[in-house]
This record gives structure tokens, sequence and C-alpha cells, in this order.
């Protein structure tokens, strides 16, 4: 059989194709770190899930131990066994006295604090701004030793309200710092045209920037929130009386003597701690993805 041109030409095209397909794929720059990335971000994922199933594993794992497995029989024993007026009711209601009324006077402080760094212009803003960062990074644990003196001399020691105040003054620099800038975002002619209609400076705080603040309050608010019904070494130090303790303190509890550790009960004591948070993030969170619009607001 006689070989045509086009057939001579057609072979060394579909070895062309195979060596082609024989070579192997490499990966340009931009994709090798864009899968670098990506592995870094699942092993970071990875640090964070695996925590918590081994929570939602061990609150239903009635011998349960350090191991990330499901159990063999679930059940809610755990839970029985912690739901009571002792070790959950009593510390988390401390819990909640003392974080909710922190919180609040922390909110309302650092926005009466805000106001001025934010809308007047002085040569100390600068600096009193910096000290106030500066005042963040400084360690709780260096001024416990004078503030439980003075607790002690003022008859604050062992008070909710006491410990209340603490951690709302603890909090406060860098609530101010958040809330500040977040001001700065609030257009000043809607605060001129409230001024313009009589308003106050107070009543242009309170009716103008504050409700276009919902997402910076939201974030401030759950901010402060966390920090406080988390801390441990302020209510362990500033509380006494085991029936005042909050619910981050009363936790160790679970840990017996000699290393023993309830593991299940541990675990399911830290779901229903971790309760109010989500529910507070759950109910305000909505205003996180708000803003505010010029649309309306200026009177032409």
């Amino acid at each position: 059989m006689a070989h045509t041109p086009a057939a001579r030409t057609a072979r060394p095209v579909r070895s062309t194709r195979r060596a082609r397909r024989a070579r192997p794929v490499r990966l340009t720059r931009r994709a090798r770190q864009r899968l670098a990335a990506n592995l870094a971000l699942l092993a970071v994922a990875a640090a964070f899930v695996v925590p918590l199933l081994w929570l939602v594993f061990a609150s239903l794992d009635a011998d349960a131990d350090l191991r990330v497995s499901p159990p063999a029989s679930p059940t809610l024993d755990n839970f029985s066994a912690v739901l009571t007026d002792e070790i959950t009711f009593t510390p988390m209601r401390n819990s909640l006295l003392i974080c909710g009324s922190a919180t609040l006077m922390t909110m309302v402080c650092a926005a009466l604090a805000a106001y001025p760094l934010s809308r007047y212009r002085s040569r100390f803003s600068r600096p009193y701004l910096l000290t106030i960062l500066f005042t963040t990074c400084l360690p709780i644990t260096a001024i416990m030793v004078p503030v439980y003196g003075l607790f002690v001399q003022i008859n604050l020691i062992d008070t909710l309200s006491g410990t209340a105040f603490f951690l709302a003054t603890s909090q406060l620099p860098f609530a101010v710092w958040l809330m500040k800038n977040f001001m700065d975002g609030v257009p000043v002619v809607l605060e001129e045209a409230a001024w313009t209609d009589g308003a106050s400076w107070f009543q242009s705080l309170t009716r103008v920037i504050v409700p276009l603040m919902g997402p910076g309050l939201t974030v401030v608010t759950i901010y402060s929130f966390i920090m406080m019904w988390g801390n441990f070494f302020v209510p362990f130090m500033l509380l006494l009386s085991p029936e005042q303790l909050p619910a981050s303190v009363s936790i160790f509890t679970f840990f017996g003597n000699y290393g023993s550790v309830a593991f299940g009960e541990l675990a399911a004591f830290s779901l229903l701690y971790s309760t109010p948070v989500l529910v507070l993030y759950i109910l305000i969170s909505r205003r996180i993805g708000g803003g505010f619009t010029l649309s309306g607001g200026v009177k032409g």
C-alpha cells in the first residue's frame, strides 16, 4: 500500500501529541502559592475544628478521655450532672451580672470619651491616644497586687460590683480606641445639620452618631463581652466566696487532685459556658453588615 503525503505528515503530529501528554504537568508560581495558602488555611481550620469536635464527642460520652472519637453509645448524662444550681446556674448568673454590667459601663464611657477625640482637634489628642494604646499592652497581672490592696481598703473585695467595675476599667482603653475609629467614619455634616436644628452635643451624639454606628457598636460590644466573659484571673483574685464565683472560675471544679479530670462533664460545661456568647453574637450580628448612608441625612 502506497503511503500518501498526508499519511506521512500525520504520524509526526500523533507522536507530538503523545509526547505532550507524557510530559509532567508543572504548576505555575501563582498556582503553587495558591496551593500553599490553601494548605495553610486547612491546617489552621483543623486546629480550630478538632478541639470543637472533641467537645461535642466528649460531652456525649460517659467514658470520655482525650481521644477525638465519636462515642460508642451517646448519652446526656454529662449534661444532667452539670445542670445543677451549684455547678452551672449560679456561676452563669454571676458571670452574666458581672460581664453584662461591665460591658454596659464600658460602652457608655467609651462613647463619651471617644466623642471629643473624634470631633475636636487638639495637640494633646495624639499623645493621649498613644497613651491609651500603651495601656492596652500592659499585662493585667502587673497591677493586680496594688488593685487587691486598694479593694481591701475601700471594701470592694469579694463584691460583684467591684469586680465588674475593674473589668470595665481594664477593657476601657481598647474600647475607646475602637470607638474613636468607628466614630471617625460618621460624617460631620450630619452632626452639623443636627446642630442647625438646635440639638446639643449630647443629643447629636445619642440621636445621630450612635444610631449610625451600629456596626461599630456591635463590634465593640461583642469584643468587650467576650474578653470579660473569658477572664479568669481578675474574678479569681477579687472574689473569695464560692457562691459569688463566675463560670470562668468555677470551671476548675472539674479538675480533681493528682491529675484526674472529669472530661465528659468538663466538655458539657464548656458547651453550656459558650452559649451566652453565641446567643449574643446571633442577636446583634445582623447589625454588623449595616452602615449609614447620606441619602436623606442632610437637608438641601
